[in-house]
């Protein structure tokens, strides 16, 4: 079976246990700290054209992508959000 590359956590069989986590984070952080769902989801869609994007995961940091799009003021580790 071929695996999405560039799928994010929500997507991936199996995963539901992480996206689970998302979600928890997300709402534990406060209004000040959390992105809005519109930056949120630029932010996703930037990361699902990126070549760096493997299974959920960035292959310049190690994050989760999901995870580091969720606080207003992270950073892409390559600068394109």
């Amino acid at each position: 079976m071929n695996k999405c590359k560039r799928c994010l956590l929500n997507e991936l069989a199996g995963k539901e246990d992480i996206y689970a986590h998302v979600q928890k984070t997300r709402e534990l952080l406060s209004d000040n700290e959390r992105a809005s769902d519109s930056l949120y989801n630029k932010r996703l869609d930037v990361c699902r054209e990126c070549d760096s994007l493997l299974e959920a995961t960035c292959l310049k940091c190690g994050c989760y992508v999901e995870i580091r799009a969720l606080k207003i003021d992270a950073k892409c580790p390559v600068k394109r959000w």
